[in-house]
């Protein structure tokens, strides 16, 4: 008997593979016929089944899956069927997870749609996992010219008032500020000059995704990816031990232009001050 109960689970599960290799089969010939047809939605249901069914056919169906899925794409789109076009990426995604062309193409219909934001988080990713893919690093400028103001750019690149800030923090720090936020952090500079001025602990927080990843690459870039904590997050939402472990000493922040209305500085600075900094003594 147990021999028995052996051989007819092997038979079993025989019988289980050998259904699994009919129904790949056949729904890839489906695909086929679908795609003949320009039917390209049955086609991509039947790419998901495979790829579900058949994982190790990842590679072999790559580029017919990817084909087939900006065109579903594109259909989805002219009919304005938003929802079920993200759900297509977010499957396909789920399926090939670091494939840079699913995830510049997207970030195009992102920024098409007006989501800039969300649409340079899947060019930068896209490019990060190809630092070579022209079109995926064309889309990433074109969408930075929408989020990083002009503003940022001159800012940067004015040195008398850069060194006013570099000395500013200096000095504060050598009198004891040993803890720091900085506040929109931008690129980064700000913190990067509180850890070279010698602080002990910096903190970082940014709203804007693209900022906060472009200060991920500079701070990186500079080797203190470590030493400074950046979080992607409104100062008004930081906690304490959550984000940060304890109060700090000095509150930087170059907020100067229109966010100033519109991220709500004076509330920020207002909520830091109560909530982030040490209390007098």
């Amino acid at each position: 008997m147990p021999n028995s109960n052996a051989k007819f689970r092997c038979n079993h599960r025989g019988g289980q593979e050998a259904g699994r290799r009919e129904l790949v089969s056949r729904s890839l010939q489906s695909a086929q016929h679908c795609l003949e047809d320009q039917d390209f939605g049955t086609a991509y249901a039947h790419y998901l089944l495979v790829l579900n069914l058949a994982p190790e056919l990842k590679t072999s169906v790559k580029e017919t899956f990817q084909f087939t899925l900006f065109k579903w794409a594109e259909e989805l789109d002219s009919l304005a069927r938003i929802q079920d076009l993200f759900n297509c990426y977010e499957q396909a995604l789920e399926l090939y997870p670091n494939d840079e062309v699913i995830c510049n193409s997207m970030g195009e219909h992102l920024f098409r749609m007006g989501f800039r934001d969300e649409a340079a988080g899947y060019f930068h990713k896209a490019v990060k996992l190809n630092p070579d893919f022209a079109d995926a690093k064309e889309n990433f400028y074109r969408v930075a010219n929408w989020l990083v103001e002009r503003w940022h750019f001159i800012m940067l690149n004015d040195a008398k008032r850069n060194l006013t800030y570099l000395k500013a923090i200096e000095n504060a720090v050598h009198s004891g500020c040993t803890s720091v936020l900085d506040i929109g952090t931008g690129t980064g500079v700000l913190s990067m000059f509180a850890k070279k001025a010698g602080a002990s602990f910096v903190y970082a927080c940014e709203l804007s995704k693209t900022m906060y990843e472009l200060a991920c690459d500079v701070v990186a870039a500079n080797n203190m990816e470590r030493e400074i904590k950046l979080l992607h997050l409104k100062s008004l939402d930081l906690e304490i031990p959550k984000h940060i472990p304890e109060r700090v000493s000095l509150v930087v922040t170059e907020t100067v232009d229109a966010g100033l209305f519109g991220e709500g500085i004076v509330e920020s600075l207002i909520h830091a001050w109560e909530h982030l900094l040490l209390q007098p003594k």
